[in-house]
């Protein structure tokens, strides 16, 4: 099989800026990153930030196959009322602008607000019709734009959190261009990692690749948790998987950029071995 591309997020040094860390993650052998959108390591907002980020990935060619849009409680598609839905669905459409000025090739959200628990079924299903309403909005715009729209499996604990809610909104969206993100650490929380390649299939472009040890989203590296990832490999080649994997790691506290960066170069070499033993 043709090993999969291993990137990074760029999110494990969300509290710094992002022109700080582009160049020493390109030094240690990434190629292909995922920007992460929290506002002290990018205001997406700021469209010179913006356009010199682009800029200087493109100068140490670096490939940012894809944005994270920002999310946040306030955030929230789904919301009740009405301007409250339109102003987090123009936060969205804001960043899947600066994406597309940062020549990211896809853009990736998660499709319901930071929300815990399940409301009366009334209201969920309000939630439900107000969040595709939404996504087709800014599907439309990122269709405009070029960049591929991918809906990110939630935490289990969130309005949306599991795989069939998102299944629901993939399906209740117009352009068929739009895809689906794993992130396998949300996948295993919701005890859904067996089944969810399975179910995402042809929907699939991109896995944010992350473990933990069944409690919480602790983004530790493949192998430091409890994911059976030989199995998970195993089933991704199974379903003909041809997009990225991107390391979405935590670092530690105290934790030094280079030491976070050897961790990584360690989990890619652990998911290449791991490839390797495909064929």
């Amino acid at each position: 099989m043709k090993p999969w591309t291993i990137g990074l997020s760029t999110g494990c040094f969300y509290s710094r800026p992002i022109f700080e860390v582009l160049e020493e993650i390109r030094g240690s052998g990434f190629e292909s990153i995922e920007v992460c959108s929290f506002p002290a390591h990018l205001d997406y907002h700021n469209r010179e930030d913006v356009a010199r980020a682009g800029e200087l990935m493109r100068a140490l060619g670096l490939l940012p196959v894809s944005f994270h849009a920002p999310f946040a409680e306030k955030i929230d598609i789904t919301a009740l009322d009405p301007d409250a839905r339109a102003a987090a669905a123009n936060e969205l459409i804001v960043a899947c602008e600066a994406a597309a000025v940062m020549g990211v090739q896809n853009m990736v959200l998660h499709p319901g607000p930071e929300r815990s628990g399940r409301p009366p079924e009334a209201e969920f299903l309000d939630r439900m019709r107000n969040a595709a309403e939404n996504l087709n909005t800014v599907a439309e715009r990122c269709n405009e734009l070029g960049v591929h729209l991918l809906l990110e499996n939630m935490l289990p604990h969130l309005l949306f959190g599991h795989i069939n809610d998102m299944l629901y909104l993939l399906g209740s969206i117009r352009n068929c261009e739009v895809g689906a993100c794993l992130d396998t650490g949300h996948a295993f929380l919701a005890r859904e990692l067996g089944t969810v390649i399975q179910k995402l299939s042809g929907h699939l472009h991109l896995v944010h690749v992350n473990d933990n040890r069944g409690e919480r989203d602790e983004h530790l590296a493949p192998g430091e948790g409890h994911i059976d990832w030989p199995r998970f490999m195993g089933e991704l080649k199974d379903s003909n998987f041809t997009g990225t994997l991107i390391l979405e790691l935590s670092l530690r506290d105290q934790e030094s950029v280079s030491g976070m960066l050897e961790r990584a170069r360690h989990a890619r070499s652990y998911l290449t071995d791991l490839m390797g033993k495909l064929d």
